[in-house]
């Protein structure tokens, strides 16, 4: 049991599969404790629901007052060097089941199975301050979503968000710039 518990300290992840840290996110106290101790940064008055995942967490950069809300998936990866890859800045609202992914199976060689030929290199993720993220949103490697900007709920983001736009769809297309 010490063996166990000594893991889920160590391991670079959050989430429901590692039952001590979900067990952490029910508490603010804990759950602040933990992420701090986790992520690369964890910004002042930022809350990590429990139900929400963090998979290498060293490789993610939370600002201030940001909410993740149960069912996100945060991908940071740890193929590569020790880089941030995802990066949230203050003031962003993310809603539940958003996932953001940093990287990507390989898939060049069509005479290998896909589960043979690795992964990409990690491709940074960057939401800058004031987003808002709708449920169940799919962010992809190597996207920057603007200042201000909406991401609409069930979205594909496959390209760069500018600031003050509001995106829908899958893939994702502006439909209405902020003034």
């Amino acid at each position: 049991m010490f063996k166990k518990l000594s893991y889920w300290f160590k391991v670079k992840r959050i989430g429901p599969d590692i039952p001590l840290t979900h067990l952490l996110l029910h508490s603010k106290r804990l759950g602040t404790w933990l992420c701090r101790k986790k992520f690369a940064k964890f910004g002042h008055n930022s809350a990590m629901r429990p139900g929400s995942y963090a998979i290498c967490c060293d490789h993610i950069s939370i600002g201030n007052d940001v909410v993740i809300r149960p069912g996100t998936m945060l991908f940071g990866s740890g193929h590569g060097d020790k880089s941030i890859n995802i990066t949230i800045e203050d003031l962003v609202l993310i809603g539940s089941g958003v996932h953001i992914y940093t990287a990507n199976h390989e898939f060049s060689d069509p005479l290998q199975p896909i589960f043979s030929q690795g992964h990409q290199a990690p491709q940074p993720v960057n939401v800058c301050k004031g987003a808002w993220i709708g449920a169940n949103a799919i962010i992809l490697p190597g996207v920057t979503v603007g200042q201000n900007s909406v991401i609409g709920a069930g979205s594909v983001v496959t390209k760069d968000v500018p600031p003050f736009s509001v995106v829908a769809g899958q893939p994702a297309k502006i439909i209405k710039q902020l003034k």
